[in-house]
Protein backbone atom coordinates (compact mmCIF):
# COMPACT_ATOMS: atom_id res chain seq x y z
CA UNK A 1 0.00 0.00 0.00
CA UNK A 2 1.22 3.74 -0.99
CA UNK A 3 2.03 5.93 2.03
CA UNK A 4 -0.52 8.30 0.40
CA UNK A 5 -3.00 5.23 0.51
CA UNK A 6 -2.39 4.70 4.14
CA UNK A 7 -2.03 8.49 4.99
CA UNK A 8 -4.60 10.47 2.70
CA UNK A 9 -4.44 14.08 3.24
CA UNK A 10 -6.74 15.50 6.02
CA UNK A 11 -8.68 18.24 4.96
CA UNK A 12 -8.36 19.84 8.33
CA UNK A 13 -4.81 21.11 8.01
CA UNK A 14 -6.03 24.20 5.87
CA UNK A 15 -8.25 25.13 8.68
CA UNK A 16 -5.38 24.72 11.16
CA UNK A 17 -3.41 26.78 8.93
CA UNK A 18 -6.16 29.71 8.70
CA UNK A 19 -6.93 29.39 12.23
CA UNK A 20 -3.40 30.35 12.91
CA UNK A 21 -3.79 34.14 12.09
CA UNK A 22 -7.13 34.67 14.12
CA UNK A 23 -5.17 33.30 17.02
CA UNK A 24 -2.20 35.68 16.53
CA UNK A 25 -4.39 38.76 15.95
CA UNK A 26 -6.55 37.36 19.47
CA UNK A 27 -3.40 37.21 21.26
CA UNK A 28 -1.24 40.34 20.09
CA UNK A 29 -3.92 42.47 21.03
CA UNK A 30 -3.75 41.52 24.50
CA UNK A 31 -0.04 40.79 24.86
CA UNK A 32 3.15 42.44 23.96
CA UNK A 33 6.16 40.16 24.23
CA UNK A 34 6.10 38.79 21.06
CA UNK A 35 7.96 35.47 22.48
CA UNK A 36 5.00 35.15 24.63
CA UNK A 37 2.42 35.70 21.93
CA UNK A 38 4.64 32.75 20.19
CA UNK A 39 4.31 30.34 22.96
CA UNK A 40 0.44 31.59 23.67
CA UNK A 41 -0.32 30.37 19.71
CA UNK A 42 1.42 27.73 19.46
CA UNK A 43 -0.22 26.26 22.67
CA UNK A 44 -3.92 27.22 21.79
CA UNK A 45 -3.12 25.41 18.57
CA UNK A 46 -2.04 22.51 20.08
CA UNK A 47 -5.29 22.26 21.82
CA UNK A 48 -7.01 23.04 19.46
CA UNK A 49 -5.94 20.45 17.48
CA UNK A 50 -6.28 18.18 20.04
CA UNK A 51 -9.74 18.74 20.47
CA UNK A 52 -10.82 19.25 16.62
CA UNK A 53 -12.63 15.36 16.66
CA UNK A 54 -15.20 16.82 19.37
CA UNK A 55 -15.61 19.86 17.77
CA UNK A 56 -17.90 20.97 14.89
CA UNK A 57 -16.04 22.05 11.95
CA UNK A 58 -18.67 25.15 11.67
CA UNK A 59 -17.58 25.88 15.55
CA UNK A 60 -13.85 25.30 15.56
CA UNK A 61 -12.56 29.01 14.88
CA UNK A 62 -14.89 30.12 18.30
CA UNK A 63 -13.36 27.72 20.30
CA UNK A 64 -9.84 28.24 19.31
CA UNK A 65 -10.83 31.81 19.79
CA UNK A 66 -11.65 31.44 23.52
CA UNK A 67 -8.98 28.96 24.39
CA UNK A 68 -6.65 31.83 23.45
CA UNK A 69 -8.52 34.04 25.72
CA UNK A 70 -8.35 31.75 28.30
CA UNK A 71 -4.68 31.07 27.87
CA UNK A 72 -4.60 34.79 28.31
CA UNK A 73 -6.27 35.17 30.96
CA UNK A 74 -4.25 32.83 32.73
CA UNK A 75 -0.89 33.84 31.73
CA UNK A 76 -1.75 37.75 33.43
CA UNK A 77 -2.73 36.00 36.32
CA UNK A 78 0.27 34.13 36.71
CA UNK A 79 1.99 37.43 35.68
CA UNK A 80 0.54 39.34 38.30
CA UNK A 81 1.00 36.68 40.71
CA UNK A 82 4.61 37.11 40.36
CA UNK A 83 5.72 40.42 39.63
CA UNK A 84 3.41 40.66 43.65
CA UNK A 85 6.35 38.08 44.61
CA UNK A 86 9.71 39.66 43.00
CA UNK A 87 10.28 41.83 45.93
CA UNK A 88 11.03 38.55 48.03
CA UNK A 89 13.91 37.27 45.63
CA UNK A 90 16.07 40.45 45.31
CA UNK A 91 19.11 40.15 47.31
CA UNK A 92 21.74 43.49 47.11
CA UNK A 93 25.23 42.34 46.60
CA UNK A 94 27.97 44.79 48.45
CA UNK A 95 30.84 42.14 47.83
CA UNK A 96 32.98 43.43 45.74
CA UNK A 97 33.69 41.86 42.26
CA UNK A 98 36.66 39.42 41.73
CA UNK A 99 39.75 41.23 40.80
CA UNK A 100 40.68 41.59 36.67
CA UNK A 101 44.09 40.21 37.51
CA UNK A 102 43.06 37.10 39.72
CA UNK A 103 41.09 36.16 36.64
CA UNK A 104 43.66 36.59 34.10
CA UNK A 105 45.96 34.35 36.75
CA UNK A 106 43.11 31.57 36.80
CA UNK A 107 42.06 31.88 32.90
CA UNK A 108 46.05 31.41 31.85
CA UNK A 109 46.68 28.51 34.07
CA UNK A 110 43.93 26.90 32.75
CA UNK A 111 45.13 27.52 29.47
CA UNK A 112 48.39 26.19 30.65
CA UNK A 113 47.01 23.26 31.94
CA UNK A 114 45.33 22.49 28.43
CA UNK A 115 48.40 22.99 26.28
CA UNK A 116 50.30 20.36 28.41
CA UNK A 117 47.83 17.97 27.26
CA UNK A 118 48.52 18.47 23.55
CA UNK A 119 51.16 16.62 22.05
CA UNK A 120 54.29 18.31 21.78
CA UNK A 121 54.44 19.36 17.85
CA UNK A 122 50.96 20.72 18.31
CA UNK A 123 51.69 22.99 21.35
CA UNK A 124 55.45 24.33 20.04
CA UNK A 125 53.18 25.21 16.54
CA UNK A 126 50.34 26.69 18.47
CA UNK A 127 52.86 29.29 20.49
CA UNK A 128 54.62 30.13 17.74
CA UNK A 129 52.30 31.22 16.01
CA UNK A 130 49.68 32.82 18.58
CA UNK A 131 52.44 34.21 20.93
CA UNK A 132 55.69 34.63 18.53
CA UNK A 133 53.30 35.89 16.10
CA UNK A 134 54.97 33.70 13.27
CA UNK A 135 52.82 33.86 10.22
CA UNK A 136 51.95 30.33 8.70
CA UNK A 137 54.26 31.10 5.64
CA UNK A 138 57.21 31.18 7.70
CA UNK A 139 56.14 28.33 9.85
CA UNK A 140 55.82 26.17 6.57
CA UNK A 141 59.41 27.22 5.24
CA UNK A 142 60.66 26.05 8.75
CA UNK A 143 58.54 22.36 8.68
CA UNK A 144 59.43 21.95 4.85
CA UNK A 145 55.59 22.45 4.61
CA UNK A 146 53.43 24.58 2.65
CA UNK A 147 51.05 27.24 4.30
CA UNK A 148 47.92 25.50 3.75
CA UNK A 149 49.10 22.52 5.44
CA UNK A 150 50.23 24.73 8.45
CA UNK A 151 46.73 26.48 8.33
CA UNK A 152 45.25 22.96 8.94
CA UNK A 153 47.45 21.62 11.33
CA UNK A 154 46.41 25.09 13.61
CA UNK A 155 42.96 24.23 12.97
CA UNK A 156 43.08 20.44 14.52
CA UNK A 157 45.32 21.89 16.97
CA UNK A 158 43.07 24.79 18.05
CA UNK A 159 40.11 22.28 18.18
CA UNK A 160 42.04 20.00 20.37
CA UNK A 161 42.78 22.89 22.36
CA UNK A 162 39.16 24.13 22.90
CA UNK A 163 38.22 20.85 23.93
CA UNK A 164 41.19 20.36 26.58
CA UNK A 165 40.43 23.77 27.98
CA UNK A 166 36.68 22.98 28.73
CA UNK A 167 37.63 19.84 29.79
CA UNK A 168 39.96 21.27 32.43
CA UNK A 169 37.18 24.22 33.51
CA UNK A 170 34.69 21.93 33.81
CA UNK A 171 36.94 19.91 35.80
CA UNK A 172 35.74 16.70 34.37
CA UNK A 173 37.98 13.60 32.83
CA UNK A 174 36.31 11.58 29.28
CA UNK A 175 34.87 8.34 30.68
CA UNK A 176 35.95 6.33 27.48
CA UNK A 177 37.97 6.03 24.61
CA UNK A 178 35.36 7.64 21.73
CA UNK A 179 35.45 10.76 24.34
CA UNK A 180 38.01 13.00 22.93
CA UNK A 181 37.99 12.32 19.68
CA UNK A 182 34.19 12.89 19.45
CA UNK A 183 34.55 15.94 21.32
CA UNK A 184 37.54 17.28 18.66
CA UNK A 185 35.32 16.13 15.84
CA UNK A 186 32.52 18.85 17.73
CA UNK A 187 35.46 21.48 18.45
CA UNK A 188 36.03 21.68 14.59
CA UNK A 189 32.75 20.94 13.13
CA UNK A 190 34.15 18.28 11.17
CA UNK A 191 30.31 16.76 9.54
CA UNK A 192 32.57 13.70 8.19
CA UNK A 193 34.33 12.90 11.26
CA UNK A 194 31.21 13.18 13.47
CA UNK A 195 29.05 10.77 10.73
CA UNK A 196 31.77 8.17 11.22
CA UNK A 197 32.09 8.55 14.81
CA UNK A 198 28.26 8.51 15.16
CA UNK A 199 28.37 11.47 17.45
CA UNK A 200 24.86 11.99 18.14
CA UNK A 201 24.58 8.53 19.62
CA UNK A 202 27.45 9.40 21.94
CA UNK A 203 26.26 12.23 23.41
CA UNK A 204 23.24 10.69 24.11
CA UNK A 205 25.27 7.78 25.73
CA UNK A 206 28.00 10.31 27.68
CA UNK A 207 27.23 12.63 30.31
CA UNK A 208 30.44 14.35 30.28
CA UNK A 209 30.76 14.97 26.59
CA UNK A 210 26.66 15.99 26.58
CA UNK A 211 28.25 18.59 29.11
CA UNK A 212 31.25 19.69 27.36
CA UNK A 213 29.65 19.33 23.68
CA UNK A 214 26.52 22.09 24.78
CA UNK A 215 29.63 24.61 25.83
CA UNK A 216 30.96 23.90 22.28
CA UNK A 217 28.06 24.52 20.17
CA UNK A 218 27.11 27.76 22.55
CA UNK A 219 30.07 29.34 21.27
CA UNK A 220 30.17 28.17 18.01
CA UNK A 221 26.51 29.72 17.68
CA UNK A 222 28.11 33.30 18.75
CA UNK A 223 29.76 33.52 15.32
CA UNK A 224 27.80 33.49 12.26
CA UNK A 225 24.72 31.20 11.73
CA UNK A 226 25.69 27.48 12.19
CA UNK A 227 23.93 25.23 9.28
CA UNK A 228 22.77 23.12 11.68
CA UNK A 229 22.23 23.42 15.74
CA UNK A 230 22.08 20.61 18.22
CA UNK A 231 19.57 21.16 21.47
CA UNK A 232 19.80 18.90 24.01
CA UNK A 233 16.57 17.40 25.84
CA UNK A 234 16.11 16.40 29.44
CA UNK A 235 13.47 18.94 30.98
CA UNK A 236 11.04 20.96 30.51
CA UNK A 237 12.99 24.43 29.82
CA UNK A 238 14.97 22.43 27.09
CA UNK A 239 11.22 22.13 25.06
CA UNK A 240 11.29 26.09 25.10
CA UNK A 241 14.89 26.32 24.14
CA UNK A 242 14.05 23.87 21.20
CA UNK A 243 11.16 25.60 19.90
CA UNK A 244 13.10 29.22 19.81
CA UNK A 245 15.73 27.63 17.95
CA UNK A 246 14.22 25.61 15.25
CA UNK A 247 11.93 28.92 14.63
CA UNK A 248 15.37 30.70 14.03
CA UNK A 249 16.60 28.21 11.66
CA UNK A 250 13.28 28.21 10.18
CA UNK A 251 12.89 32.01 9.59
CA UNK A 252 16.25 32.38 8.25
CA UNK A 253 15.21 29.87 5.38
CA UNK A 254 12.02 32.26 4.89
CA UNK A 255 9.10 30.79 5.98
CA UNK A 256 6.03 32.92 6.80
CA UNK A 257 4.58 33.45 10.48
CA UNK A 258 1.84 31.24 9.83
CA UNK A 259 4.64 28.30 9.03
CA UNK A 260 6.88 28.82 11.77
CA UNK A 261 3.88 28.47 14.07
CA UNK A 262 3.66 24.99 13.05
CA UNK A 263 6.70 23.98 12.70
CA UNK A 264 7.12 25.36 16.53
CA UNK A 265 4.20 23.36 17.46
CA UNK A 266 5.74 20.19 15.47
CA UNK A 267 8.62 20.55 17.76
CA UNK A 268 7.16 21.26 21.04
CA UNK A 269 5.19 17.85 20.72
CA UNK A 270 7.99 15.85 19.52
CA UNK A 271 10.44 17.63 22.59
CA UNK A 272 7.66 16.85 25.51
CA UNK A 273 7.63 13.40 24.24
CA UNK A 274 11.21 12.97 25.08
CA UNK A 275 10.61 14.86 28.41
CA UNK A 276 8.10 12.69 29.83
CA UNK A 277 8.96 9.16 28.13
CA UNK A 278 13.07 9.15 27.47
CA UNK A 279 16.18 9.58 29.80
CA UNK A 280 17.68 12.04 27.58
CA UNK A 281 17.49 13.02 24.19
CA UNK A 282 18.43 15.62 21.40
CA UNK A 283 16.88 17.90 18.53
CA UNK A 284 19.22 18.66 15.32
CA UNK A 285 17.73 21.31 13.15
CA UNK A 286 19.75 21.94 9.45
CA UNK A 287 18.53 23.67 6.89
CA UNK A 288 17.73 21.78 3.09
CA UNK A 289 17.44 22.11 -0.63
CA UNK A 290 16.31 20.15 -3.40
CA UNK A 291 17.09 22.24 -6.38
CA UNK A 292 14.92 25.32 -6.25
CA UNK A 293 13.00 23.98 -3.02
CA UNK A 294 14.33 25.05 0.69
CA UNK A 295 13.72 23.75 3.84
CA UNK A 296 14.57 22.31 7.20
CA UNK A 297 15.10 18.82 8.53
CA UNK A 298 14.54 17.58 11.98
CA UNK A 299 15.66 14.69 13.73
CA UNK A 300 14.94 13.93 17.33
CA UNK A 301 16.45 11.06 18.86
CA UNK A 302 16.33 9.53 22.80
CA UNK A 303 17.75 7.13 24.67
CA UNK A 304 14.57 5.71 25.91
CA UNK A 305 11.84 2.77 26.42
CA UNK A 306 11.09 2.75 22.65
CA UNK A 307 7.25 2.21 21.35
CA UNK A 308 6.36 -1.22 22.11
CA UNK A 309 3.44 -0.32 19.37
CA UNK A 310 4.50 2.14 17.27
CA UNK A 311 1.49 1.80 14.69
CA UNK A 312 -1.29 2.73 17.78
CA UNK A 313 1.00 5.05 18.82
CA UNK A 314 0.53 7.21 15.17
CA UNK A 315 -3.30 7.06 15.71
CA UNK A 316 -5.10 10.49 16.85
CA UNK A 317 -6.17 10.79 20.17
CA UNK A 318 -3.31 8.00 21.48
CA UNK A 319 -1.69 9.01 25.00
CA UNK A 320 0.05 6.79 27.66
CA UNK A 321 -0.21 9.92 29.85
CA UNK A 322 -2.95 11.93 30.80
CA UNK A 323 -2.15 14.93 28.71
CA UNK A 324 -3.70 16.29 25.54
CA UNK A 325 -2.77 13.35 23.08
CA UNK A 326 -1.55 14.94 20.26
CA UNK A 327 2.01 14.53 19.89
CA UNK A 328 3.34 11.89 17.01
CA UNK A 329 0.37 12.16 15.08
CA UNK A 330 -0.29 15.90 15.17
CA UNK A 331 3.39 16.50 14.39
CA UNK A 332 3.08 14.04 11.49
CA UNK A 333 0.31 16.16 10.52
CA UNK A 334 1.94 19.78 10.54
CA UNK A 335 5.10 18.79 8.55
CA UNK A 336 5.58 17.38 4.76
CA UNK A 337 8.04 14.49 5.77
CA UNK A 338 7.68 12.59 8.72
CA UNK A 339 9.82 8.87 9.15
CA UNK A 340 10.06 7.52 12.70
CA UNK A 341 11.99 4.27 14.29
CA UNK A 342 11.53 3.05 17.39
CA UNK A 343 13.54 -0.02 19.08
CA UNK A 344 12.01 -0.91 22.36
CA UNK A 345 14.65 -0.73 25.28
CA UNK A 346 17.14 1.34 23.22
CA UNK A 347 14.98 4.37 21.88
CA UNK A 348 13.02 6.44 19.12
CA UNK A 349 14.16 8.83 16.40
CA UNK A 350 11.85 10.84 14.35
CA UNK A 351 13.05 12.56 11.28
CA UNK A 352 10.94 15.56 9.49
CA UNK A 353 11.27 17.68 7.02
CA UNK A 354 9.43 21.02 6.07
CA UNK A 355 9.86 22.16 2.88
CA UNK A 356 9.01 26.54 1.92
CA UNK A 357 6.72 25.66 -0.37
CA UNK A 358 5.26 22.30 0.40
CA UNK A 359 6.00 19.15 -0.64
CA UNK A 360 5.63 20.06 -4.41
CA UNK A 361 8.44 17.20 -6.01
CA UNK A 362 6.68 13.99 -4.77
CA UNK A 363 8.55 13.04 -2.23
CA UNK A 364 7.20 9.73 0.15
CA UNK A 365 5.97 11.19 3.10
CA UNK A 366 4.50 9.58 6.48
CA UNK A 367 6.00 6.74 7.17
CA UNK A 368 6.61 4.57 10.18
CA UNK A 369 9.11 2.08 10.59
CA UNK A 370 9.08 -0.52 13.68
CA UNK A 371 12.27 -2.17 13.85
Amino acid sequence: MSDAQRYPAVDEDDVFVELVPVVRKIVGSRIRDPHVVDDLVQETLTRVMAAHSRVEAETLEPYAAVTARNLVASYARRNDRARSKTHLLVEVDRSEPPGEELLRREESSMVAAALTRLPAAERELLIAHEVEHQDTRTLAARRESTPGAVAAQLNRARARLRVEYLLVSEQVEPTGDRCRPVLRALSAGDRRRQRELDAGAHLLECDCCARISAILFDRRAGGRPADEVRVPISRDADVVTARQRVRETAARVGFSSTELTLIATAISEIARNIVRFAERGDIVVSTVSEGEDEGISIVARDVGPGIADLHEAMQDGYSTYDGLGLGLPGARRLMDQFDIVSEPGKGTTVTMTKWRFGNRSGRPQRREDDT
